[in-house]
C-alpha cells in the first residue's frame, strides 16, 4: 500500500502522469500485489494523484481548485461527464464498477484535498490525525477491499498509512511551507518548544525545531507499532508481504529522519537501505509477525 500521493515534484516528467512509477518512498503497485489487480491500483492512483496535483498547484486560484475537485467528485459519482483533467476519475469509476470496490475511498481523499485548499495549519496532533484519516487511510482501505479482505486489518493499515503520510510531511516540511504555506506540524508542539513555523524556512533545524521533529517522530513510531498488527490479519499473501515491507521501510525512514535534518536536504532512503528494509519486511511477513 502507498499513501504517497503528494509532494516531491522533482521526478515528474512533462507530459507523463505525475508520480506513478517513480519518485515515491513506497511503490504503488509492487510485484507483491497480484498482477490482475495492478491495473486497478494504477487507475485508483492516477485518479487521486491528478486530484492532488490540482490541490497542490501553487499558481491556481483556490476557487478554481475547489471547482475542479468538485468536478472530480461528480465524475466519480457518475453525475458528470469528464474532461481532460478529470478523465482519471472516470477510469477509476470504471475500475470500481468492475471490481465492486466503492469509490468512497477516493471521495474521502478528495475531502482531504478540499481541506488543503483552505486549511494550512493544524492546531494539535488530534487535528492532524483527523486530516490523515481522510488524506491517507483510504488508500490502505481501498487495497484491503480490492483484495477481498475483511475489515480486520484496517485498524493497522489506517495506522500505517497515517504514519507514511506524516513521514512524507516531515520530509517535505520546508518545501511545503515555502511553496504552499502549508504546515503539517502541530502548532502546539511548536509553541511548547518555543519556536514557530518561521523556523521551517531556515537552512538547518534549530535545537527547538529538532525537538519538535523528534516529538512528531515519537508519535509516528507509535503508529508504526500499531501497524504491525495488520499483516497477520491479511489472508492474501501478496498484500500481507507488501504491508510488512512497507512497515519495515517506514520504520527505517523514521530512523533516518531522526539522524538527518530535513531542512538541510530532503531525507530519503537509498536503494540499498530500501532493499534491506524490504528483506526484513518479507521475513517478518512470512513469519507472521
Amino acid at each position: 500500500m502507498n499513501t504517497q500521493v503528494s509532494r516531491d515534484k522533482s521526478d515528474d516528467q512533462p507530459g507523463a502522469p505525475s508520480k506513478t512509477r517513480h519518485g515515491e518512498n513506497f511503490p504503488v503497485a509492487s510485484r507483491l500485489i497480484p498482477k490482475a489487480l495492478r491495473p486497478h491500483v494504477h487507475a485508483f492512483y492516477l485518479c487521486i494523484r491528478a486530484a492532488d496535483d490540482v490541490a497542490d498547484d501553487a499558481d491556481m486560484a483556490p476557487e478554481r481548485k475547489t471547482e475542479l475537485l468538485n468536478a472530480f467528485d461528480a465524475v466519480l459519482r457518475g453525475k458528470a461527464a469528464p474532461d481532460a483533467i478529470t478523465a482519471p476519475a472516470r477510469a477509476h469509476r470504471g475500475s470500481a464498477l468492475a471490481t465492486g470496490v466503492t469509490v468512497e475511498h477516493a471521495r474521502h481523499l478528495l475531502q482531504a484535498f478540499m481541506m488543503d485548499v483552505t486549511k494550512s495549519r493544524y492546531r494539535n496532533w488530534s487535528e492532524l490525525i483527523n486530516y490523515c484519516r481522510y488524506s491517507a487511510a483510504p488508500v490502505g482501505r481501498y487495497l484491503v477491499d480490492l483484495h477481498g479482505e475483511t475489515d480486520a486489518p484496517k485498524r493497522g493499515t489506517d495506522a500505517l498509512c497515517m504514519a507514511l503520510q506524516i513521514l512524507n510531511h516531515l520530509q517535505d516540511c520546508k518545501d511545503d511551507f515555502i511553496a504552499l504555506d502549508r504546515v503539517y506540524i502541530p502548532e502546539d508542539f511548536l509553541r511548547e518548544a518555543g519556536t514557530s513555523v518561521a523556523a521551517l524556512a531556515d537552512q538547518r533545524a534549530s535545537p527547538a525545531l529538532r525537538a519538535v521533529l523528534d516529538r512528531v517522530l515519537d508519535r509516528t513510531d507509535e503508529l508504526i507499532v500499531q501497524a504491525r498488527a495488520a499483516p497477520p490479519l491479511i489472508d492474501n499473501r501478496g498484500l500481507r508481504l507488501e504491508t510488512a515491507v512497507i512497515i519495515a521501510i517506514a520504520a527505517k525512514l523514521s530512523g533516518k529522519l531522526r539522524r538527518q535534518d530535513p531542512l538541510a536536504r530532503r531525507v530519503e532512503l537509498s536503494r540499498a537501505e530500501t532493499l534491506l528494509a524490504a528483506v526484513r519486511g518479507v521475513i517478518r511477513g512470512l513469519a507472521g509477525i
